[in-house]
């Protein structure tokens, strides 16, 4: 839907309205390039921030946070201080959320590791084939490249 669709039809007959015009008329305007997606993908890149705000933070079984997490444990942390409230373990947050292809994942996507259909680990994506993740009990959260296609993406919305 453009601007001009919202417009007020008389001013769409006279022609092109100004952004003032529209706000002074309570219209309002739609920006190229944003989607209804825009909050989600603000909620997303805050979330990826406080991933990464956590690297060599202890990996520990169990753990949500705020100092040592397990996997699960610090996508939930993660979202939770951004504003988004996930399920606690991997499998449940891959069914709370919106299924994406690996060609349409963008940054702060889940990424879940799965062996058939049984879901085993989460990060978040960090782009270019990385993820923020809690790898294994005694590591620490680090970013690390994908290290097999054996991975589903997920939108938290």
């Amino acid at each position: 839907m453009t601007a001009l669709n919202r417009v007020p039809s008389l001013m769409v007959r006279a022609g092109t309205a100004s952004a003032l015009t529209i706000a002074a008329v309570g219209g309002s305007i739609v920006v190229p390039g944003l989607s209804a997606d825009a909050a989600a993908a603000t909620t997303a890149t805050k979330a990826l921030k406080i991933a990464a705000s956590k690297k060599g933070s202890p990996d520990r079984y169990g753990a949500t946070g705020p100092r040592r997490f397990d996997c699960s444990g610090l996508t939930l942390y993660a979202f939770k201080k951004a504003g988004k409230k996930l399920p606690r373990t991997a499998a449940q947050q891959y069914n709370k959320t919106h299924h994406v292809s690996a060609r349409h994942r963008k940054a702060g996507d889940l990424v879940f590791f799965h062996s058939g259909s049984s879901v085993y680990h989460v990060g978040i994506y960090a782009g270019k084939g990385k993820i923020w993740h809690a790898p294994k009990t005694g590591d620490v959260v680090r970013l690390q490249k994908i290290w097999t296609k054996s991975v589903w993406y997920g939108r938290v919305s």
